[in-house]
């Protein structure tokens, strides 16, 4: 069994996720101990919780400490990762529901189903668009295309839109199986070709996301970005707003977003999107410091080396490296000085 220290590094959910995934492909056991130490609420909030669960279905795995707030976890697998329909839903995880990310649990997902024979229809509800969690637009605008061309097949769907504290979202994944990983190289992420953006909202007035379309548009015009934001009005259980930008170089993908709130404008939640935007723009760098990290797993089971440049070194990365050199499958080296990351599988 393989332990896995939870408060290493940035003691966060990323070692738990990273460690789940790679316990269904290898099937091996694992134990996590000081799971979330590093959080103000430490151990499994909903969303962890659902991961672990939906972890365990896609194999069988045998289970002792999935609770709410539990801090040590096993998890034994029982057999190869199993394609087939899944609904997971965070919102049952805890009385009164939940707005955790699915984001979250389809990541941990994500690559054992693209590795199990036959393909995977998942139906994932909860929060699809929430505050220090990737989003389901960004999943499915960056993530997704980016490990597309790793060789993972997938698509995701959004039919409702859940925003924090209410949740109420839904989300369609799609999984080919079967599929065999290849390396990636991103060093250099070329022109900028232009900027994609949807300023949303549900049961809130029109106006809203056409100001923060107009900011938006208006100050990354004025940095001399080609930019174009649509404003939407969506159906959703609860008021929710957020706009949220792609930004498509010639060789990569990035994406950013800002999130409406009480006694905060609309013009304010576009000023928050573009700014992040525009520093990661500055760098020069071709994978953003979220996607840093996300991309380690797919890299470490890849059948070449991958290389990238990444905007900042940030502890979420190199955490991540050292609970997947862990599983003996992949070395990771980090040039801090270069901000490169290498992955290099050891066992194709």
């Amino acid at each position: 069994m393989i332990e896995i220290d939870g408060s290493y590094g940035e003691g966060g959910g990323q070692v738990l996720r990273t460690s789940l995934s790679l316990a269904a492909i290898t099937g091996e056991p694992i134990r996590i101990s000081g799971i979330r130490a590093g959080r103000k609420k430490p151990g499994l909030a909903a969303q962890h919780l659902t991961a672990v669960r939906a972890a365990a279905r896609i194999c069988n795995a045998q289970l002792r400490g999935d609770a709410l707030g539990s801090m040590l976890l096993e998890f034994i697998p029982g057999s190869a990762v199993q394609a087939g329909t899944y609904t997971f839903d965070v919102s049952k995880a805890q009385v009164g529901g939940s707005a955790g990310a699915i984001a979250l649990v389809l990541q941990t997902i994500l690559l054992p189903l693209a590795l199990a024979s036959g393909n995977s229809q998942v139906t994932l509800k909860g929060g699809t668009h929430v505050n220090f969690s990737p989003t389901v637009t960004y999943i499915e605008q960056v993530y997704l295309p980016i490990l597309q061309r790793m060789g993972v097949e997938a698509q995701v769907k959004l039919g409702a839109w859940g925003w924090f504290p209410k949740g109420g979202g839904e989300v369609q994944l799609h999984v080919d199986g079967g599929g065999k990983l290849n390396g990636i190289n991103l060093l250099e992420r070329g022109n900028l070709q232009q900027v994609r953006g949807l300023a949303v909202v549900t049961e809130l007035p029109s106006h809203i996301p056409q100001r923060m379309a107009n900011r938006a548009e208006n100050l990354l015009r004025e940095a001399h970005l080609k930019v174009a934001v649509h404003a939407l009005r969506e159906r959703g259980i609860a008021p929710g707003a957020g706009i949220f930008l792609t930004a498509e170089y010639e060789n990569s993908l990035t994406g950013f977003g800002g999130f409406g709130r009480l006694r905060l404008s609309a013009e304010t939640v576009a000023e928050i999107a573009c700014q992040q935007l525009l520093e990661f723009h500055h760098t020069g760098a071709a994978v953003d410091e979220h996607l840093a990290d996300q991309l380690l797993l797919p890299a470490a089971l890849a059948s070449q080396e991958s290389h990238y440049r990444v905007a900042e070194v940030t502890r979420h990365l190199t955490t991540n490296a050292v609970v997947i050199e862990q599983f003996g499958l992949a070395q990771v080296r980090v040039n801090e000085a270069e901000k490169i990351v290498s992955v290099k599988s050891l066992t194709r």
